[in-house]
């Protein structure tokens, strides 16, 4: 169901409100440069600093201005199960086609309170559901085990987005489900789809997406020697993309290459000198800057 590069989709800010000119421009970018769809309001996207109005109403305008053209997975996880179950069903009113479910982040939730968390935004919202373990922002890892319950018990459970560095993790959800695996790292795309993963959820995506989709495209076309090329070209891009807390780097880095402003909304702040010029070497190195 799901394959390919998709985009975690940055949410541009203009004077502190969404700048939806930025985001149709960016929209068409992934467009024509073979992104295979579009995640929208996911942590990349800032969802924490996002009103509740301003997360449906951006997801229902990606979803209208992508037209079917590409299919967009909503970010609507929460620490708390009722708004991610308020989230994902205006989603799916929307026209989103997945929610992605990030675990609860500070609560720390106990594996049987992890699986009682998206077991009942899986059957309040009816939605194909990509599951989110990413234990280096939220504090608590979603288990194997409770992953393999999750695809039992819930047929909209359909995914896995994998950023725990772990390629025993994904090991054991390919040998133990059905279900689709997704990089939620840049940096483990590759190694991770040696391992059976089907593609990505990339933040590198959001300025460089025709070059991550073509190694994607090799990996999942077999051709592991071209996939490995692209992936030693793409690595310093990947490093310097988290030199900072993401999303500070990817949006000044989509700033420097006039995709979009770089504007983040407290209590993240602008790159330091440091982490800019990191940056702008990887950049420069990489030929998108002169």
């Amino acid at each position: 169901m799901f394959e390919g590069s998709y985009v975690a989709l940055v949410t541009p800010f203009r004077d502190g409100k969404v700048d939806y000119e930025a985001v149709e421009r960016l929209i068409e970018f992934h467009v024509e440069n073979g992104t295979a769809g579009l995640v929208p309001a996911g942590t990349t996207g800032e969802s924490p600093t996002l009103s509740v109005r301003e997360h449906m109403e951006f997801i229902e305008f990606v979803a209208k201005t992508s037209a079917g053209r590409l299919p967009v997975i909503a970010g609507t996880g929460a620490n708390s199960t009722s708004e991610a179950i308020e989230l994902t069903i205006a989603a799916a009113k929307a026209g989103a086609d997945a929610s992605l479910q990030v675990s609860p982040y500070y609560n720390k939730p106990e594996p049987e309170g992890m699986f009682r968390h998206f077991k009942a935004i899986a059957d309040a919202a009816k939605l194909p559901m990509i599951l989110y373990n990413v234990p280096g922002r939220t504090g608590r890892e979603i288990a194997v085990e409770t992953i393999c319950r999750l695809a039992d018990a819930c047929k909209e459970v359909v995914a896995l987005k994998a950023a725990d560095a772990s390629t025993h993790s994904v090991t054991m959800v390919r040998m133990k489900t059905g279900l689709d695996i997704l990089s939620g790292d840049d940096s483990m795309t590759l190694p991770f789809m040696a391992c059976g993963a089907n593609g990505v959820i990339s933040v590198v995506a959001n300025f460089v997406p025709r070059d991550v989709a073509d190694m994607v495209g090799a990996a999942l076309a077999g051709d592991y020697r071209d996939a490995l090329e692209r992936h030693l070209k793409l690595y310093p891009l990947f490093r310097a993309a988290f030199v900072e807390t993401n999303p500070i780097p990817v949006k000044t880095a989509m700033e420097m290459l006039s995709l979009c402003g770089g504007e983040v909304r407290l209590p993240l702040s602008p790159i330091q000198e440091g982490g800019r010029k990191v940056l702008e070497k990887a950049l420069r190195d990489y030929g998108l800057l002169k």
